[in-house]
């Protein structure tokens, strides 16, 4: 799972957004907002925090006109907890998670390039503020390999 993201980071000259969604009210539901606070931007690497509301950044993320759009989300795909898979929008089901307004990919329909979900596997998602231990130590490495990539393969 770890070598999708890899792969991804690994593409020279492409810019890649980075769009953290999620409820930080439901503990690990937030993490994708958790992520895209702590990632650094650079020429080539960006990242915007939508939290649940990702319908309001639309025109901003099209604007932006990244090469590539990554969204970060918890998603349920029954495995550990900070289990994490990097996959195409196309993916998904089309289904409203409880915490979205609208599918993650019914909104894809309304961006211009390329955008794929990096999914996190939650361990809790009740009501509370704080990130499970084990989703959050998962997401830390997350985050360093995002922020590596311009000392790896930028300038």
């Amino acid at each position: 799972m770890t070598e999708n993201l890899t792969a991804l980071l690994s593409q020279k000259n492409r810019k890649i957004l980075f769009v953290g969604v999620g409820n930080v009210l439901k503990r690990d539901d937030g993490i994708g907002v958790y992520i895209s606070r702590k990632i650094k931007d650079t020429p080539i690497i960006s990242a915007i925090t939508a939290e649940v509301s990702i319908e309001n950044y639309i025109g901003k993320i099209n604007t932006l006109h990244p090469d590539i759009l990554v969204l970060i989300d918890c998603v349920d795909m029954k495995k550990k907890p900070g289990s994490h898979k990097l996959f195409p929008v196309s993916q998904i089901q089309d289904l409203t998670f409880n915490t979205h307004n609208i599918s993650l990919k019914r909104i894809s329909e309304f961006f211009l390039m390329p955008v794929f979900i990096l999914g996190i596997q939650p361990e809790i998602i009740d009501f509370g503020e704080n990130i499970s231990y084990l989703v959050k130590n998962k997401a830390d490495k997350i985050i360093n390999r995002i922020n590596k990539k311009e000392v790896l393969y930028g300038r």
